[in-house]
């Protein structure tokens, strides 16, 4: 089986897709895999190289520049995990390419056309996909189908010692320019982890910031995420593929929306009653923050409580 993934990453895109979609290339351990990205600003593809897989640098997001490409290697299945293809593109390719099996990763309910359809995240309902995607297609719909790489599953059985009082992830490019904005308003006692990649182009101004700053400790291309999180009493972390993470692992955090593709997570979490802010509030987040540490120390309990 010759199966093609179309994703890409940047300062501007994120590292999300990538990231996960190295998760479901596991799943595929006998067929022959490629990846089909574009050459973007500050991206992560050494992590598919990394990973063993092929890749082919895409000149565009142009769908005959990619027609090609799955004629040439004969593909069985094309992974699509893009903001950047649509409905009608998919439709195309379909078209061009019948014997061709599609499937599409979603977060927001758009429509598709495709064969198998995956929003991976724990607020996925199929029945919001009614009229989105062909009567056909096959709907792969929440927890049961969360990717989590295998450090997640690994630090789950492991209980740590809390090292750290807050982790923060605000995306592997901080698209939203949150990270020192955060560290700002946090209490200068509390003892800070905060992770990020080379994605993030404003990692130059960050390392400056913590020049002295020995309360907060920076990663940058962690392979310890799952450790991280579990050895810290709250994370702040935006409304996304990050919260499957941080539930798994059964931690408390606080979630601040940083894009419109984040509005359903944030609703689903809003009626859950977790703590969300639809926008960076210093003041609302110190308060916030100050609250929960001292409601987890007070129980010596950092795992069940929601506010």
């Amino acid at each position: 089986m010759n199966i093609l993934f179309r994703s890409d990453s940047s300062s501007t895109i994120g590292t999300g897709h990538i990231m996960r979609d190295l998760v479901l290339a596991k799943q595929y351990s006998d067929a022959a895999i490629t990846f089909a990205i574009q050459d973007l600003e500050s991206n992560i593809n050494h992590k598919i190289k990394e990973a063993g897989y092929d890749m082919v640098i895409l000149k565009s997001n142009a769908k005959e520049e990619l027609d090609r490409l799955i004629k040439k290697l004969s593909i069985d299945l094309l992974v699509i995990d893009h903001y950047g293809i649509d409905y009608k593109q998919e439709k195309w390719l379909k078209v061009n390419n019948p014997a061709l099996k599609i499937l599409s990763f979603d977060d927001t309910y758009e429509k598709h056309y495709c064969d198998i359809l995956l929003n991976h995240n724990i607020n996925a309902e199929e029945k919001r996909y009614k009229g989105l995607v062909p009567r056909e297609c096959e709907l792969r719909c929440g927890m049961k189908y969360t990717l989590l790489r295998e450090e997640f599953k690994v630090e789950k059985e492991i209980k740590r010692d809390k090292v750290y009082d807050v982790f923060i992830a605000m995306g592997g490019a901080d698209t939203a320019q949150l990270n020192i904005k955060i560290l700002e308003a946090l209490p200068k006692d509390l003892k800070v982890v905060l992770v990020t990649t080379q994605a993030n182009r404003h990692l130059e101004a960050l390392q400056k910031y913590l020049k002295d700053k020995d309360n907060i400790s920076l990663y940058i291309n962690s392979n310890e995420i799952a450790k991280l999180i579990n050895q810290s009493k709250l994370a702040i972390i935006t409304p996304s593929v990050t919260v499957n993470e941080v539930l798994y692992l059964g931690a408390e955090f606080i979630a601040i929306k940083t894009a419109d593709n984040q509005s359903c997570m944030a609703q689903y979490l809003q009626e859950k009653n977790y703590f969300i802010l639809d926008s960076f509030v210093p003041k609302f987040l110190q308060v916030q923050v100050n609250k929960m540490i001292e409601s987890l120390e007070t129980k010596n309990n950092y795992h069940g409580v929601k506010i």
